[in-house]
Order: C-alpha cells, then sequence, then structure tokens
C-alpha cells in the first residue's frame, strides 16, 4: 500500500460516495463513467483492499474498509480547505496573532484605549501583549518574539536607531512636565522653588536622567536627585507624597482620551528660555510588508498622541 493515496484518486471516491454511483460522480465531475471505475480500481490496488462492492442493477456499497477511508478523506478534505484558507489568509498578510511590546506606562495610559477601539476592526487576530522596556524589547523584534514594539525615546541618540534588524516608525511626541506635590499655601509652583527641593528620576544612565541633566546644564541649575527609580507611577507617588520634584509624562497625568487630571501634583511653571521637554514615541517592526492590523495599531497610537492633551 501507498503510504499516502493520490487525492486526485480520493477525491473521486468521495464523489462516488456522496452521490452512491459511478455515473452521476462522472457527471459531477466532469469524467466519463469509465474514468471514475479506473480511478477506484486504481485507489483500490493503492489500499490493497476493497472499498466498494459493486453489484450490477444496484447502488454501490461501501465495504467497512470503504466506510474508515471515506471518513478520513473527508476529515483530510476539509484540513486541507482550512489549511488552503489559512495560507491564502497568509498571502494577504492576515494573521492569528500579534505580539505586541510596549512600555510599562503606555501599556497603563495609551494603549487601553487605542486597543479597545481597535478590537472590532480586527477579525479573527488576537493581540497579546507583553510589557517591556525600550532597551529590553529591540532584541526581542530581530528575534522574531515581538511583531511590534512601542519605544520611546528621550534623546535624538538614543535606540533605536536606524538598523537593517527592523523598521522604525515614529508616532508623534508625549510631552514631560515638570511636576510637584500639591503647594501648601495655594501658590504656583516656579522652577525656582523647586531649586532647593529634592528630586526624582532614573538611575545616572537612564535616558531621562540623561534628558534631565542636559536640560538642567542649559539652564545653569544643579538639581539633587535623591530618589532614584525607573518605575513611573513609583515616581509620581513620590512627587504626590511631596517627596520630590519630577518630570513625568504627560499621559500619566491625562491619558489619550479625556481623562481627569491626576489631583496628586501640580505642574511646575517654566521660565520663558527653558526648552518645552518631550520623548519621542516609536513603533518598532521588522522590516517588510506589515500585516495590516499593524498599520491600524500604528495609525491610532499616532493619533492618540496627536490629541493628547497637557494637563494645565
Amino acid at each position: 500500500m501507498k503510504r499516502q493515496p493520490d487525492l486526485k484518486l480520493l477525491s473521486t471516491f468521495l464523489a462516488v460516495v456522496d452521490r452512491g454511483s459511478m455515473a452521476e460522480a462522472a457527471a459531477a465531475l466532469g469524467y466519463v463513467p469509465s474514468a471514475v471505475s479506473q480511478h477506484i480500481a486504481a485507489l483500490e490496488r493503492d489500499m490493497g483492499v476493497e472499498l466498494i462492492v459493486r453489484r450490477p442493477g444496484s447502488r454501490l456499497i461501501l465495504t467497512a474498509a470503504g466506510r474508515s477511508l471515506a471518513r478520513a478523506a473527508e476529515t483530510l478534505f476539509e484540513a486541507t480547505a482550512r489549511f488552503q484558507d489559512a495560507a491564502d489568509g497568509i498571502a494577504n498578510r492576515d494573521i492569528a496573532e500579534l505580539r505586541v511590546g510596549a512600555y510599562p506606562s503606555a501599556m497603563s495610559h495609551l494603549l487601553p484605549d487605542v486597543l479597545a477601539a481597535l478590537r472590532p476592526r480586527v477579525r479573527g487576530a488576537r493581540i497579546r501583549l507583553v510589557i517591556v522596556e525600550t532597551h529590553e524589547g529591540l532584541p526581542r523584534v530581530t528575534s522574531g518574539d515581538l511583531d511590534v514594539l512601542i519605544a520611546y525615546r528621550y534623546l535624538p541618540e538614543d535606540p533605536p536607531a536606524p538598523s537593517d534588524d527592523w523598521t522604525v516608525t515614529p508616532l508623534g511626541h508625549e510631552p514631560l512636565l515638570l511636576v510637584a506635590g500639591p503647594r501648601p499655601d495655594g501658590r504656583r509652583w516656579e522652577l525656582a522653588d523647586c531649586l532647593g527641593m529634592e528630586w526624582t528620576s532614573g538611575h545616572a544612565r537612564s535616558p531621562d536622567r540623561r534628558l534631565l541633566r542636559r536640560w538642567a546644564g542649559e539652564l545653569g541649575i544643579s538639581p539633587e536627585v535623591t530618589l532614584e527609580t525607573e518605575d513611573l507611577h513609583s515616581m509620581l507617588a513620590m512627587i504626590g507624597a511631596g517627596l520630590a520634584v519630577g518630570l513625568i509624562p504627560a499621559t500619566l497625568l491625562r491619558g489619550a482620551s479625556d481623562r481627569p487630571r491626576d489631583e496628586r501634583v501640580e505642574q511646575v511653571a517654566l521660565p520663558p528660555e527653558a526648552a518645552p521637554l518631550h520623548r519621542e514615541i516609536l513603533a518598532v517592526s521588522r522590516p517588510g510588508a506589515r500585516p495590516p492590523v499593524v498599520d491600524e495599531l500604528i495609525t491610532r497610537l499616532t493619533d492618540a498622541l496627536a490629541t493628547a492633551r497637557v494637563p494645565s
């Protein structure tokens, strides 16, 4: 017996099973009856067993082997049809799952509204989310572990730089706001009020700390960072408790949709010579054609950043 029966012979066999006669199967397939009979005989030779009992003047009868083969052939052709549908979808850049990595504050304050709006438009594609910082996510894009990485860049020389390993799509800029805890006397904070206070930022080589150091140098000030953390939510909690001053991304204070202002902190008024600060938000993917769902995600993230309101 052949290890794999001829699919053309199996197709003829199923047509005979469905219609109950060689003649009707031949008419349905566009064959002459003798060709159908030859196909069945060839299949029986390949299988080494009788499949159909032929009795002149009566409908064909399947043997036990024929019934088993018919069930197996139906399963095979159904699986083949599903495979073909999947292959066609892949050729059309449809996908079953999209793995998206994003830095923590994007996951909590930027992506929820975007994904909620995107979900009804995504047909059959499941989006799997992974919280990952930019420097940790870039190798996972290269390896294929992530399909898209929502990344940030505080300084132009920071990664992700242009590379053959990935495609970088700018999504927009997120303002960075200098904030402090509520002022007891109700007056607005000025930068001069904060110079003698403790500051919070990332560790000495982190992107936000290097941006703070560069910005402070341009203003001729020397903020003392005594509370170091990479967790922006921890920074915000310490600032809100009156323990420090720090730069916080605007989406943590008001999200991409019109969320209430975070009442724990107040924005510090900066002098006219202070350049506005921001971090660049990027989408990183592998080179080549992208599935439509990726383009839709990128478009919605771009719109969300463009319409985000800065607290006043």
